[in-house]
């Protein structure tokens, strides 16, 4: 039963995965996520705008998936076969900040003026992100002004 989902898991996929690299980088609490990846192409009845840009879409999904919502993540994609194209680059933001309008209008700036590229050409994607520490929201021992709770007495004072 358990080959038959990873198969159907599998079908159902609008890409491939060749290779994947995954370097740490403990010293700045980044991971880095090298994927080769292939766009499969469309079935002969459906539309090939639309099932590249799920493709991508879902490639986006699956490089994420690991990723927290508050990480720093960023994302780029180049051509395997001619390297001299212009790497498509998304900087680093929030990953929950990370929508599918930035993400598409930077893809399609950089491709459109690439010598070559192709939908099913073999793609690399890398994927950084930097975890972010959630914080203790300790007091800082040395201040600089009046309290929050003076500053607080003296608006409701002034206010009056």
């Amino acid at each position: 039963m358990l080959c038959v989902i990873y198969f159907r898991e599998t079908m159902a996929r609008r890409f491939e995965i060749v290779d994947t690299i995954r370097r740490q980088y403990r010293q700045y609490n980044a991971v880095g996520t090298q994927l080769i990846a292939r766009l499969l192409p469309p079935a002969d009845n459906s539309d090939p705008v639309g099932h590249f840009v799920a493709g991508v879409n879902e490639l986006f999904e699956y490089a994420l998936q690991d990723v927290s919502d508050s990480d720093m993540v960023g994302i780029t994609i180049q051509n395997r076969v001619n390297q001299n194209d212009k790497a498509i680059g998304i900087s680093f933001r929030r990953k929950d900040q990370l929508s599918e309008e930035v993400t598409w209008s930077v893809f399609e700036k950089v491709s459109q003026s690439n010598s070559r590229f192709n939908a099913l050409d073999t793609l690399v994607v890398t994927v950084h992100s930097v975890k972010m520490s959630a914080g203790y929201r300790r007091v800082a021992l040395k201040r600089r002004g009046r309290s929050l709770s003076v500053m607080a007495y003296l608006k409701k004072v002034s206010w009056r």
